[in-house]
C-alpha cells in the first residue's frame, strides 16, 4: 500500500469512525452554523484536488490557493478584483504537474469526489451502459445556507467562492456519466469542450436584508453561480451552486437522454420523512446536515454519508490499493474538473462569454 498516493484515506477513515459524533442541531444557531468535527474534515478533503493544496513545490504554493496570488499580494489580495486568467493558468500547470507525477511514478492519483460513488449516481451509470443511452442534456445543483469554514469567507484560503466549493461536485458527476455514455457507446469518453458561466454575491449586495439565516460575512467571493458546459459531442450540463437556499442541503442531478429521464436526489430524499410537531422533540436526533428547524415535515436521512457516497468512495478506493480494481474517479476527472471551473472563471469575468476548455 506504501507504493499508492493515499491523500484521502486518513481523513476519511477519520470521518467514517465519527458517524455517530453528530450535533444535534435544533435553532439556537443558524444553521450554517450547525456541523460537527467528520464535516469540517470532509471540507478540507474536497480541497485536496485543487491546485493550490497540490502545488508541487514551495514556490507555487505561494501562488494563490487555486487563485494565482503571489507571495507578495499578502493581505492586500482581493478575489473581486485580481486577474481570473492568472487563477486559470496556475490551475492547469498545477494540473499538468500532478499529472505529470503520476505519470512517472507507481502510485495513483485517488480524486476523491464522493458524487461519483453516490448510489443513485452509480444506478444511472449502470442504466447508461446497459441501455445504450445518449445523454442529450444533465441540469443539477449544490447549494445549502453556508459553507461553516471561517476561512470559507476569503478567495485567497478557499480558491473561490460557490462555483468551486460546491458547483465542482454536480459538475464532476455530470462529467463522470458524459464519460460513462461515450466509453459505453464508442469506446472513448466524451468530454467538456467549452463553458459559459455566471456569478453574483447576493449576500453582499447594498440592500441584502440579513434575517440570520443565511451565512453572509463572505469578503470577496460569490454565492451563487451557473456554468453552461458544452461536451464534444454537442450536448449540455448547467450546474447550479449556492449559499443562499435555506431547509438543508440541496444535492441532485438530473439526466434528459433520449431514452430515459432520471432523477438522482442525493440529499434531501424521501428514503424516511417525519412530521414532528415540537422542535424540541427531536433536539438529541440528528435529522440532516444543515436544516434549519426540526419541526415539522423533514427528511431524516437513515444514514446520510451512505446515500451521499461516502462509504461507497472508500471501498473503491480500497479495492483500487489492494486489487488493482479501476478507478471511477481519477486524475482525469478530476483535471477535467478543475480545468472546467477555472475557465467558467474567465467566462464570469466576460459576462457570460463561452470559453474553451483545456484537456490532458
Amino acid at each position: 500500500m506504501t507504493r499508492w498516493t493515499l491523500f484521502t484515506c486518513v481523513r476519511r477513515l477519520w470521518r467514517m469512525s465519527r458517524l455517530r459524533l453528530r450535533p444535534s442541531g435544533g435553532t439556537s444557531s443558524p444553521s450554517w452554523k450547525n456541523r460537527s468535527p467528520a464535516t469540517s474534515a470532509l471540507a478540507v478533503l474536497l480541497r485536496l484536488p485543487l491546485p493550490p493544496l497540490l502545488s508541487s513545490d514551495r514556490k507555487t504554493q505561494g501562488a494563490s490557493r487555486g487563485s494565482g496570488q503571489n507571495e507578495a499580494a499578502g493581505d492586500s489580495f482581493n478575489g473581486d478584483t485580481f486577474p481570473r486568467q492568472l487563477a486559470l493558468d496556475n490551475a492547469l500547470a498545477s494540473i499538468k504537474r500532478m499529472l505529470d507525477a503520476e505519470k512517472k511514478s507507481k502510485g495513483r492519483i485517488l480524486y476523491a469526489e464522493n458524487w461519483v460513488y453516490a448510489p443513485s449516481i452509480q444506478k444511472e451509470r449502470e442504466i447508461i451502459e446497459k441501455t445504450g443511452a445518449q445523454i442529450l442534456w444533465i441540469h443539477g445543483e449544490e447549494a445549502h445556507c453556508g459553507s461553516h469554514a471561517a476561512t470559507y469567507s476569503l478567495w485567497k484560503f478557499s480558491g473561490g467562492g460557490a462555483m468551486i466549493g460546491k458547483g465542482c461536485h454536480p459538475l464532476t458527476a455530470a462529467l463522470y456519466l458524459k464519460r460513462v455514455e461515450g466509453i459505453a457507446r464508442s469506446g472513448r469518453p466524451i468530454r467538456p469542450k467549452a463553458v459559459s458561466a455566471r456569478t453574483a454575491a447576493l449576500t453582499r449586495l447594498k440592500d441584502f436584508e440579513d434575517k440570520g439565516h443565511i451565512r453572509a460575512d463572505y469578503q470577496d467571493i460569490e454565492d451563487f453561480s451557473l456554468m453552461h458546459v458544452v461536451f464534444e459531442d454537442g450536448t449540455i450540463a448547467d450546474i447550479f451552486a449556492s449559499d443562499i437556499i435555506l431547509g438543508g442541503i440541496h444535492n441532485w442531478l438530473e439526466v434528459a437522454a433520449n431514452n430515459h429521464r432520471t432523477i438522482c436526489n442525493i440529499n434531501p430524499n424521501t428514503a424516511m420523512q417525519t412530521y414532528n410537531p415540537l422542535d424540541a422533540y427531536f433536539k438529541d436526533i440528528y435529522v440532516v446536515e444543515k436544516i434549519g428547524t426540526k419541526q415539522g415535515w423533514s427528511n431524516p436521512s437513515p444514514e446520510e454519508d451512505w446515500f451521499t457516497g461516502y462509504h461507497q468512495e472508500m471501498e473503491a478506493f480500497y479495492r483500487t490499493i489492494a486489487y488493482g480494481d479501476e478507478l471511477e474517479s481519477n486524475s482525469s476527472l478530476a483535471a477535467d474538473a478543475i480545468s472546467t471551473i477555472y475557465s467558467a472563471y474567465i467566462s464570469a469575468e466576460k459576462l457570460g462569454a463561452e470559453t474553451a476548455v483545456k484537456m490532458f
